[in-house]
């Protein structure tokens, strides 16, 4: 198990972005391995703001959070009051954004490995989970 980060779901949606084979190829593997990917449930609109600021495309954006919701092996966490205090401590201990605290609160609930592409979380979540690209998680 796995907590996947919306900047990994992104690269997997968007062709022209950098990170797209390899994000695709490990994200692959992932569910034809039948892995459980968990997220909190901000990823949806996190994947869709991100989708359609880079497509502009709104309907796009929204089959994207479609398509990641259908996706066998998707876990969507709600975000409740247990992990919002515990996302406020980790944003607030580790200079974290409020979005990425919650990625970084769940892997930390699962005390699984957080997979992201976001440099500034790798290295200020670090210390609290591991943290890991899908080409070293691979």
């Amino acid at each position: 198990m796995y907590v996947v980060d919306a900047s990994v779901w992104v690269s997997r949606l968007v062709l022209a972005d950098s990170h797209y084979a390899a994000s695709r190829a490990w994200l692959a593997a992932r569910t034809d391995a039948g892995e459980v990917l968990a997220m909190p449930s901000i990823v949806l609109p996190e994947v869709a703001g991100a989708v359609a600021r880079r497509t502009g495309s709104g309907q796009l954006a929204r089959r994207a959070a479609s398509v990641l919701q259908k996706i066998p092996g998707v876990r969507l966490a709600p975000v409740d009051q247990e992990m919002t205090l515990l996302a406020v401590d980790l944003a607030a201990s580790l200079r974290l954004r409020g979005a990425d605290a919650l990625y970084v609160a769940l892997a930390q609930r699962l005390s699984v490995p957080l997979v992201t592409w976001d440099e500034e979380q790798r290295r200020r979540a670090g210390s609290a989970v591991q943290t890991v690209t899908p080409q070293e998680a691979a």
